[in-house]
């Protein structure tokens, strides 16, 4: 048996999986904030005994008293800090708490944006990263800072709690903003900004290692009769890739929920400066671009909930496929646009109404602007040198079979459906069982992947068209705007 664990931002997921990597039994639990003042923390030791529970209530329905491996994704940016006793000083810090926005100008002028992604291969000083955090902790929390012994990421924090053995995961370290994505070690320079040691932190790790051993006393309380390996695992967007079968340069794991991220594995050697948000890979010295457009899903959520709160989106797919593409156009731009452009300041727009357009006719230009901006992505990976082949589509927007067309023709790529919904939890468990020696390889776990639907591209001179003005008017937004 193996297990595989998301360490979700919303909820926590642990997957049961047999020696053929099978679905046993799934289960989650909830995750609880506490929000105070605009911070948004979590009790990290309430966390971890959540886990625990949802671990011994799934195995013990199960009836099952033997696992070999349990592997670990999740969440990326979430602090932990730690005394010199290894225990939690404080609440974690939320990767989307904001408190840092002031230490965010204050690195911002000691490091120019260039500097940052040739080291960390990001573009901005954000407050989701925990080096902008721990200079905060300096600023306003000193009693805390002062008693800091270990600064830890949330993924990796858990790894110790269950096993005992402190690591970092240098797939999860992309996101702290002190690691040097390409040197494989942590960045002084930024360490010395926020008056952090390297003894403060985690000996650095590839991902999908091996910690060590469950703790006895935990194997006693899951009902194991012996202790399962623990694997530190990788990112939940990489074992998503991993999971749909992702794990070589040529595709991109689309995930379109909230926000919209693309996940696909770079091309080696890769430019330090690419203008892509650049991470360190699952696997030894690779890289994996991992574009994001935070107005992705949440377009369609906030055009269905403020102008047809009546129709859900069964009903809402029903009636678009029966209609035909019309010239209106939209900037899916919400909340500004992240890569390509970068640009906080863009804003959304509806172009080209007329008396005979509906609210349907809207949607439709909704779902079509977003797989513009899906479309820009893959044309600005596809510069930086990795030719792409398909997309694997997964999250909310998969379930629309005229969105996914949508994006086939817009993108000129095939879109596939995975069978498998939890994707991050299989790919946690694919990395247990090559860990464990009964699968060889990924390649290998990776044949058995099995796609549920595929989406045929098919080209249009009016989609050319159409993506030529919407991104002409995103141009001229810029000038009406005055950037």
């Amino acid at each position: 048996m193996y297990i595989g664990v998301d360490l979700g931002s919303t909820n926590i997921k642990a997957a049961l999986y047999d020696g053929k990597l099978n679905l046993i039994d799934r289960q989650s639990r909830p995750v609880e904030y506490i929000r105070d003042n605009g911070f948004i923390e979590f009790d990290t030791e309430e966390y971890c005994n959540r886990l625990v529970e949802l671990l011994a209530q799934m195995l013990k329905e199960n009836s099952v008293r033997t696992v070999k491996h349990i592997a670990f994704t999740g969440q990326a940016e979430s602090l932990v800090v730690l005394d010199r006793f290894g225990k939690p000083l404080m609440n974690a810090i939320s990767w989307m708490d904001e408190r840092s926005v002031e230490e965010c100008a204050v690195l911002a002028e000691q490091f120019t944006k260039e500097e940052c992604e040739e080291v960390t291969g990001q573009q901005a000083v954000l407050p989701t990263w925990p080096a902008t955090k721990i200079l905060w902790l300096k600023n306003n929390q000193p009693d805390i800072y002062r008693q800091a012994a270990t600064y830890m990421l949330l993924k990796d924090y858990v790894v110790y709690y269950l096993s005992g053995v402190m690591l970092s995961d240098m797939s999860i370290a992309t996101f702290s903003f002190y690691f040097d994505i390409y040197r494989k070690c942590y960045w002084k320079k930024m360490l010395d900004a926020i008056g952090v040691s390297e003894a403060q932190l985690p000996p650095l790790a590839e991902p999908c290692t091996v910690a060590g051993k469950l703790k006895k006393e935990l194997a006693d309380v899951l009902g194991l009769e012996q202790e399962p390996d623990i694997n530190i695992g990788t990112l939940d967007h990489f074992t998503g890739m991993i999971g749909t079968g992702n794990i070589a340069p040529g595709g991109i794991t689309l995930s379109t929920g909230t926000v919209m991220a693309m996940a696909a594995m770079a091309e080696e050697p890769v430019a330090h400066n690419t203008g892509i948000a650049m991470h360190y890979g699952f696997r030894p010295d690779t890289h994996i671009m991992l574009p994001t457009a935070e107005s992705g899903g949440v377009s369609l959520e906030w055009f269905r909930k403020t102008c047809m709160p009546q129709v859900d989106y069964d009903k809402l797919n029903e009636v678009l496929s029966m209609r035909k593409r019309n010239k209106l156009i939209f900037l899916p731009y919400l909340v500004g646009t992240n890569a390509p452009e970068f640009d906080a300041d863009a804003t959304g727009v509806f172009w080209g109404l007329r008396q005979e357009h509906d609210a349907y006719d809207m949607a439709y230009a909704v779902m079509e602007g977003v797989a513009f901006v899906l479309r820009k992505n893959c044309e600005a990976i596809t510069e930086k040198g990795t030719r792409l082949q398909s997309i694997i589509a997964t999250g909310g927007g998969a379930k629309s079979a005229i969105w996914c067309q949508l994006q086939a023709d817009i993108t000129g790529l095939p879109i596939l459906i995975p069978e498998e919904k939890e994707a991050a939890c299989l790919g946690a468990a694919m990395i247990a069982a090559v860990a464990d020696g009964v699968i060889p390889d990924l390649e290998t776990a990776a044949k058995n992947i099995k796609m549920k639907q595929r989406f045929e591209p098919h080209y249009s001179e009016e989609i050319e068209r159409k993506y030529r003005r919407f991104c002409a008017l995103y141009e001229m937004s810029l000038e009406v705007l005055g950037q």
